[in-house]
């Protein structure tokens, strides 16, 4: 065999220069261009806090709630281009609208909140001080790039929303509950409490109003669970939507409630009015705190005993959660069968124990036995919804109340969630399933025109 030349094995390469790998390459570029968005953002920050004092000086805050929208648009332009010209600042058309955008926001609406509120596809906005916002899509919770200036901008946005509703935050009183102008939750604490900066959680509200149709086609629940649960609304069995925060208990009550006949009295009981029931004949009420003087507080039990002298058919609690509970349990036992209400708990059993809870805790002294008896009697149905760790809400379980065995309720499971496993993409892999039991309401069903067929409880083998 021939001898192999020194370096012959290396000569097809000898002329390469070493070259970088194409992942270091894309990763040094993509930061590049994270570092020179990050500096543009700065920048534009910085212009907005200069300008918007201009604007504070300049604009007729007066005339600002009388004027049109684009009006004021085009007021506020106007002003911008002449601040920036003055400032001798050269800004690309995409840069100038963006600005003006975000000033807009500042005078007229929530500031860097504005987008998020607007965006359809975020369901809660959680802000942990200035500088980290966290919006939920899709049932996931991602940090977002929108940021505040500094505390002083979210506490000036905080005031904004609070003193338009009558309420005010401070150091002697450092949270507030309040409904913003197109219904969304919202609730903040403030530093000294809030440690790293205030806290700001919103709710939004959602203005499609999801029926029980949409729950199917989203995989909340089953038709054959839908049907069921069409003959419970119906045939007005009382109802606990239970679950945790999150799973979409006021969703599933939203729904619920379109199974009720438009000729009933339906009367609504909530802190924050959430509920958008679809009924002809509905009544709201919203709780309301104490005032600054520590007066003027409307409980949510006050408006439950009201309700019961305005000759309800049904009465919905939004969610019950204090002494409430004693005047609701004696409404479902005296005459206002087809009442809803939700409750937070992580399975049906821990829901009525959560109920046992707060009869004890609102005073009312009763033999535990006795206390029971009146649950299993007001309540017929738990239906549990949970949010799974892949983000999605499913009706994991709907329970009936059966009675008493001795001094324990007696419960059967009638349809539940069987989780089978998780995809490598996190997704929970899943089907709904009866149980095999017979529900204790068939009876019930059928003398209001319910035939369900007997198939719906024959579980998947």
């Amino acid at each position: 065999m021939a001898p192999v030349a020194q370096g012959a094995d290396r000569a097809p390469f000898a002329n390469r220069a070493p070259q970088q790998p194409v992942i270091q390459q894309r990763a040094a570029a993509e930061a590049v261009a994270a570092d020179k968005e990050k500096k543009r953002k700065e920048r534009l920050t910085e212009l907005k806090v200069e300008i918007h004092k201009r604007l504070l000086e300049d604009l007729n805050l007066s005339a600002i709630e009388s004027a049109t929208e684009q009006s004021l648009r085009g007021e506020i332009a106007a002003l911008t281009n002449e601040a920036l010209d003055d400032m001798s600042v050269a800004l690309n058309k995409e840069d100038r609208l963006a600005l003006t955008q975000e000033l807009y926001d500042e005078v007229m609406g929530l500031g860097p909140l504005e987008p998020l509120l607007k965006d359809e596809t975020i369901s809660d906005i959680l802000v942990n001080g200035p500088k980290r916002i966290f919006v939920e899509r899709a049932g996931k919770l991602q940090l977002s790039d929108v940021t505040f200036r500094d505390e002083r901008h979210l506490l000036r946005i905080i005031d904004k929303i609070v003193s338009a509703v009558g309420r005010r935050v401070d150091e002697s009183n450092p949270y507030c509950d309040a409904r913003l102008a197109d219904g969304s939750r919202f609730n903040c604490m403030i530093p000294p409490i809030a440690v790293d900066g205030s806290l700001v959680s919103i709710r939004k509200f959602k203005k499609d109003k999801l029926k029980i149709d949409d729950l199917v086609r989203f995989g909340a629940f089953t038709e054959e669970m839908a049907a069921y649960l069409q003959a419970a609304v119906s045939c007005r069995l009382n109802i606990i939507v239970s679950g945790g925060t999150g799973s979409g208990k006021t969703t599933t009550l939203n729904a619920l409630s379109s199974f009720i006949d438009n000729h009933e009295r339906v009367l609504t009981i909530e802190d924050t009015a959430e509920l958008q029931l679809q009924q002809v004949h509905v009544g709201r009420m919203e709780s309301r705190p104490a005032n600054v003087e520590g007066k003027g507080a409307v409980t949510q039990r006050d408006c439950l005993r009201n309700a019961l002298r305005m000759r309800p058919d049904r009465i919905i609690v939004g969610e019950t959660r204090g002494e409430e509970v004693i005047d609701m349990l004696q409404a479902m036992n005296t005459g206002h069968d087809g009442s809803m209400t939700t409750i937070h708990a992580n399975n049906p059993r821990d829901a009525i124990s959560r109920l046992e809870n707060m009869v004890a805790m609102a005073g009312i002294e009763m033999p535990l036995k006795a206390m029971r008896s009146q649950i299993a009697s007001a309540v017929n149905l738990i239906v549990q919804a949970s949010r799974l760790q892949d983000g999605t809400r499913r009706m994991t379980s709907v329970t009936e109340i059966t009675g008493m065995e001795g001094e324990v309720i007696s419960m059967q499971e009638v349809f539940r969630f069987e989780r089978l496993g998780v995809e490598p993409s996190g997704k929970i892999i899943g089907r709904f399933n009866a149980t095999g039991i017979r529900s204790a309401y068939s009876d019930r069903f059928r003398q209001w025109g319910f035939d369900l067929p007997a198939s719906i409880y024959e579980p998947i083998v």
